[in-house]
């Protein structure tokens, strides 16, 4: 009796979905911890969990709970071929074959000279598409959004106008209060008076912000170029000057729409090179190739905006790019000298000792740069993102609309229905 009783709750069990026996908040909350590599096939283990994962909370949460995010670098030569580059891959012999990956860019015209990397925001990379568009893309969905900022070229002299060369600042950015991707572009009208333009992918329209610019931002006083960090978007300094208040770093706050400044550390003021920004491990960093370029200096501020937490590193080679932070501590950079068409990838501790080094020998990599030449002074333009399932704006629209509008298909085939139940019934009534 007892082992019958056993056996039909053995059965009982096995027969239970794992839904019987977790919560469904459990469920979210072990899957939003996942890598995101992970999660494709996991969207076919039922249509909850597919419903679970593709919801807009649940890719909002893993954005900051994932455990183990995906880094890429995107490169794009002047001949708009693209390539990815997943950096984690690289460093693991069993996975660095994949690592490198021809890309299919959104919107692609036919002639050469389309696009461009501007910057990344939570795993949507914003693009330059020839002759007026940006282009907010997903790459890993493969979703996308293109929008012309020609009303800025309208202002401007035409014959002139080059993006990104022509734009004072550009940024991608998330305002968290209004759930709302932002792209900002600080540029000259042909007059010389400054513009300030915010384009909110939300509402679809560019908004005028020019009273943000309390003061003259000034033509070729910040590197154009932003990085998107803790709800703002920072530049760095471009030329050398002997005025110590110019060793800062630009903020603009996606919230409250205003500027401020982020103090470098001392030691920068003794470098001849200007010190450019980069972003380790969710942290604010700078790096220079000192009055030699021989090495890499590297400035990390560990606790965001205390001038304090500047902490240096340095690598004894250069000139190398800082991508990313791995294992929390130590830093993978991308040495900036073409050599016989190779990808140089390189890893180093904290201490500033070579971990790994690692070089690609691509078969189009003779397309995506020149001999002995740095990458990103010869036409090949790149940004590091991460991996995410978040999607574009419209795509979001899109789907809200499509759902109304099957709704609306729905509400008028229930009126359908009853009006002719209506009918009947006033027809039986009749005959009756």
């Amino acid at each position: 009796m007892e082992k019958k009783k056993k056996q039909q709750q053995n059965q009982n069990h096995e027969s239970k979905s794992i839904h019987d026996i977790l919560p469904l908040e459990l469920i979210h909350r072990i899957l939003s911890r996942l890598p995101l590599k992970h999660l494709g096939r996991l969207k076919c283990v039922s249509k909850l969990w597919n419903t679970l994962i593709s919801d807009p909370d649940f890719v909002k949460s893993h954005v900051h709970l994932s455990a183990a995010p995906t880094h890429v670098c995107l490169f794009i030569n002047d001949y708009s071929k693209a390539c990815s580059v997943d950096i984690d891959a690289v460093f693991h012999r069993n996975k660095r074959a994949t690592a490198v990956k021809e890309v299919s860019l959104p919107f692609k015209m036919s002639t050469h000279y389309d696009f461009e990397v501007m910057c990344s925001c939570r795993g949507l990379v914003l693009l330059h598409r020839a002759p007026h568009f940006f282009v907010v893309w997903n790459p890993l969905t493969g979703s996308s959004k293109r929008v012309s900022y020609s009303h800025i070229v309208s202002r401007c002299n035409r014959k002139c106008f080059m993006f990104p060369l022509s734009a004072i600042l550009y940024g991608f950015g998330y305002d968290a209060s209004q759930d709302d991707y932002l792209v900002v572009v600080v540029s000259q009208d042909k007059n010389g008076q400054e513009h300030f333009d915010c384009l909110s992918l939300r509402t679809n329209s560019w908004i005028n912000l020019d009273f943000a610019l309390s003061k003259p931002l000034g033509r070729n006083s910040w590197v154009s170029r932003g990085f998107f960090l803790n709800g703002a978007i920072h530049w760095s300094y471009s030329y050398r000057t002997l005025c110590v208040r110019n060793y800062s770093i630009l903020v603009l706050d996606l919230k409250e729409r205003s500027f401020s400044t982020i103090s470098m550390p001392e030691q920068v003021l003794g470098y001849l090179c200007p010190a450019r920004l980069a972003l380790l491990g969710g942290c604010l960093a700078l790096y220079s190739y000192g009055n030699n370029g021989d090495k890499t200096k590297i400035w990390v501020m560990k606790e965001y905006k205390v001038h304090s937490s500047w902490t240096f590193y340095q690598i004894s080679r250069g000139p190398f790019v800082p991508l990313c932070s791995s294992n929390e501590s130590d830093i993978v950079a991308l040495y900036d000298v073409c050599l016989k068409f190779k990808l140089n990838f390189t890893k180093y501790n904290a201490r500033g000792e070579l971990l790994q080094q690692e070089c690609f020998d691509y078969p189009h990599l003779e397309d995506f740069k020149d001999r002995y030449h740095r990458l990103s002074n010869y036409g090949t333009s790149y940004t590091v993102y991460t991996e995410s399932l978040v999607p574009v704006p419209s795509e979001i629209k899109d789907k809200a609309r499509d759902k109304k509008k099957k709704n609306g298909h729905q509400n008028q085939k229930n009126d359908v229905i009853q009006g002719k139940r209506t009918r009947r019934e006033g027809l039986n009534n009749r005959d009756t």
